[in-house]
């Protein structure tokens, strides 16, 4: 099955009861339907009506970690930016860590491949997963993510972004990868 919204019933939680709950409990966002995305180059071809980068967009790529202690991490990253596994590891206390399986970011995350995303913290929260948002993004005007599936975007304030975490009961940290 691929990540789009032609299979969001078969998620936890659908992309439209998600879009759903943050519309009745008066979340403000934008939403931007466009052909499925995988990769963050696939995304760089699909901006219309988006934010840049230099005006304000915050543009994300997000990471599936697990360490040896079975621990499960989300990383939301600016979407340029590299990141070194060991120095993470250290910065964030976790033992060594790699890329968890399809099937764990189901089980965990509850999307595929292709629509991770700090929303799927919806699902993460219940399942212990702990949250990591490179500090840089909190002074853009968007956050631009994916709401459970690939075909769809949403722009949300990053204050808007926290509130739903805290609402959630998400574990989750801003990190300064600059230092």
């Amino acid at each position: 099955m691929d990540a789009s919204s032609h299979y969001q019933e078969t998620l936890p939680v659908s992309s439209d009861s998600l879009l759903n709950q943050l519309q009745a409990e008066a979340f403000t966002f934008q939403r931007f339907d466009h052909v499925p995305l995988r990769t963050v180059q696939d995304s760089k071809q699909v901006r219309q009506g988006f934010l840049t980068a230099q005006n304000g967009g915050g543009h994300i790529k997000n990471l599936y970690l697990r360490d040896k202690k079975k621990q499960n991490y989300l990383l939301v990253l600016q979407e340029d930016r590299d990141i070194d596994l060991k120095e993470l590891a250290e910065k964030i206390g976790a033992g060594r860590l790699s890329f968890g399986s399809t099937d764990r970011l189901f089980e965990h995350l509850g999307v595929r491949p292709g629509a991770v995303t700090p929303l799927a913290m919806i699902t993460g929260a219940r399942k212990n997963v702990s949250l990591f948002l490179d500090r840089v993004l909190i002074d853009t005007t968007l956050i631009y993510m994916h709401p459970l599936v690939n075909d769809r975007t949403i722009g949300m304030h990053p204050a808007a972004l926290e509130r739903f975490l805290v609402q959630i009961e998400a574990d989750y940290r801003w990190i300064d990868f600059d230092l």
